[in-house]
């Protein structure tokens, strides 16, 4: 396949371009930048995709954004949030449309934060949305995607993400970082839903939704889900430090204001129920699995296939 991806640059657009052209496939890295920059395929911001940079494109992964957890969320910040991920989306479609490009498939991405704070319900992808900012983010990012349905004929799947775990991620980092210092422990009251995935099983399951047929959400998420006192206590384990110095959630939303709310205190147990019944198989299917390989602890496992034999 011919596959061009925005954010590739970014942590998940790394691994994903790594991984596609280790399967043969061939990668478009979509490099924003001038006009005059040979290197740069587009700029949502000015709105323009360079003529005959993606034609023939079979597929076309949107995974562009600014990061989420970049700052707090002033209202110039969230406002670069939902800029950099709902109007550069509607742009790339529009240039897809104008330029006669019809990619059979378009991954469009998004986050488990689309579920909003559900405390101990069960989410599946037929779950509806939350009510918070980055639920409505995602929601509104999710609607842009899909018009590569009704405007290119392409055939959408929507890729949900969950927390990233991977040693060169900055949120994992930082959740490590207080760990290894052994001044670490559970945020908040530990009993929110934590959802993640290892980098490695997110670049594979995007590699799965655009070689199978899969359209709609798909919750990106591990099959083993664990609360937050969980994920602290597999950190605490594998690291063989200490973890429990707790902290107030009124002291993150003092520190991190909406951010903390939202991404740290929020509770979603997410499942990722489409995945599995196509027969995806994790190569990282436990909290602590995931966890010793980001920290340089891992076991002599075998990899999984991507697809159940």
């Amino acid at each position: 396949m011919k596959v061009a991806i925005t954010g590739s640059s970014g942590l998940i657009g790394s691994a994903l371009t790594k991984r596609l052209r280790a399967s043969g496939h061939e990668v478009i890295e979509m490099h924003r930048g001038a006009k005059s920059d040979a290197r740069a395929v587009w700029n949502p911001d000015e709105g323009w995709l360079r003529e005959g940079a993606l034609d023939g494109v079979d597929a076309v992964v949107n995974l562009g954004g600014a990061n989420i957890g970049g700052g707090r969320w002033t209202a110039s910040r969230k406002k670069l949030l939902r800029s950099s991920r709902i109007d550069s989306t509607r742009v790339l479609v529009d240039e897809l449309k104008r330029q006669g490009i019809r990619p059979a498939v378009f991954v469009q991405g998004s986050g488990v934060d689309f579920y909003g704070d559900r405390g101990e319900e069960r989410l599946d992808e037929s779950a509806g949305p939350g009510d918070n900012f980055l639920a409505q983010l995602c929601l509104d990012w999710e609607a842009e995607g899909n018009r590569a349905a009704s405007e290119l004929g392409s055939r959408v799947a929507i890729a949900r993400t969950s927390f990233v775990i991977d040693r060169e991620a900055p949120a994992f980092k930082r959740l490590v970082m207080p760990i290894k210092f052994g001044v670490g422990g559970k945020l908040g009251s530990g009993r929110q839903w934590f959802p993640w995935v290892h980098l490695e099983d997110e670049a594979r399951a995007i590699e799965f939704l655009l070689t199978s047929d899969i359209s709609g959400p798909v919750n990106i998420a591990a099959p083993e889900t664990v609360t937050n006192t969980g994920i602290t206590k597999v950190l605490g384990s594998v690291l063989k430090r200490p973890t429990f110095f707790a902290v107030p959630g009124f002291a993150l939303k003092l520190l991190l204001g909406e951010m903390a709310q939202v991404l740290l205190l929020n509770s979603k147990r997410v499942i990722p129920a489409r995945l599995a019944e196509a027969g995806f198989r994790w190569e990282y299917d436990t909290a602590e699995s995931a966890v010793r390989e980001a920290t340089g602890k891992a076991s002599n496992a075998s990899p999984q296939p991507a697809v159940s034999r």
